[in-house]
């Protein structure tokens, strides 16, 4: 009997002991843990693997930002664009600049045929078109009259070579010598035709009309208005009609649509 007490005395011992030690090996064991969290040149393992991943957080919240705004494609676009307005900086600065000049000079171009303009009202309203029967007209070119106005009877025509009216005038002139206008009046028309070769058509006030043949080198324009003596051509050469003639002027003269005598008229 005592020695089945002794027995388990000693197995009890030994499981106590054993549980001492089992404690004792924990004990141990948590010491050596927190003696290593707390030494300073050993870094803790979690400590590091949470600042790792929070690194990493903060690195893909920045990465979006630097490649929607700071990546290197958009500087060098950033940079383009900053390059590219200042070099056109100063050309727009130079246009700026330069605009009023366009401006004057523009002004100045129109400045003229303003001037021109104001002449033409200024003429138009100082010339009085008031040509009646008691008026008297210059000579278009001074020179002898080689055919006469005939309209009641017919008249020889050398170059023709036959008899015919003659509702005007024909004047002898040397080619190139200054056609003036007989009166002051307006340009109604400038044409050319086989007989008459270039002729102009002038208003000369009350139904009073003239037409001047066998020019060149015209100086006027319909609807200008011309003073009395003003150039308005130059003698031709004569047309087929009025070879045998020889240069000259023809010259003829209309009241209300009927034919006159020039001569009548002349000073």
């Amino acid at each position: 009997m005592k020695e089945k007490f002794n027995q388990m005395f000693k197995d009890k011992l030994f499981l106590v002991m054993l549980v001492l030690g089992l404690l004792t090996i924990v004990a141990a064991a948590g010491v050596v843990t927190i003696q290593r969290g707390n030494t300073p040149g050993e870094e803790n393992p979690y400590m590091q693997d949470q600042q790792g991943v929070v690194i990493a957080e903060e690195d893909q919240e920045k990465m979006p930002t630097e490649i929607a705004g700071t990546s290197d494609a958009r500087k060098e676009q950033m940079e383009s664009h900053i390059n590219n307005r200042t070099e056109t900086e100063p050309a727009e600065t130079t246009k700026a600049a330069e605009e009023p000049e366009r401006i004057s000079y523009t002004e100045q171009t129109k400045a003229p045929d303003a001037a021109q303009v104001d002449s033409g009202m200024e003429n138009a309203v100082s010339l009085v078109l008031d040509f009646s029967d008691t008026s008297r007209m210059a000579w278009p070119v001074r020179g002898n009259v080689l055919l006469d106005y005939s309209m009641d009877t017919t008249i020889y025509f050398p170059t023709l070579e036959q008899y015919q009216v003659n509702p005007g005038v024909v004047i002898q002139a040397e080619v190139s010598q200054p056609v003036a206008a007989p009166a002051n009046a307006r340009v109604v028309a400038v044409s050319a035709d086989e007989e008459l070769g270039n002729f102009i058509v002038l208003d000369l006030g009350n139904d009073y009309t003239a037409t001047c043949g066998q020019l060149k080198e015209i100086q006027v324009v319909e609807n200008e208005y011309l003073e009395a003596g003003q150039v308005i051509g130059y003698v031709a050469e004569p047309t087929k009609y009025y070879s045998v003639e020889g240069s000259n002027v023809y010259f003829q003269l209309e009241h209300e649509g009927k034919k006159v005598d020039p001569i009548d008229y002349f000073e």
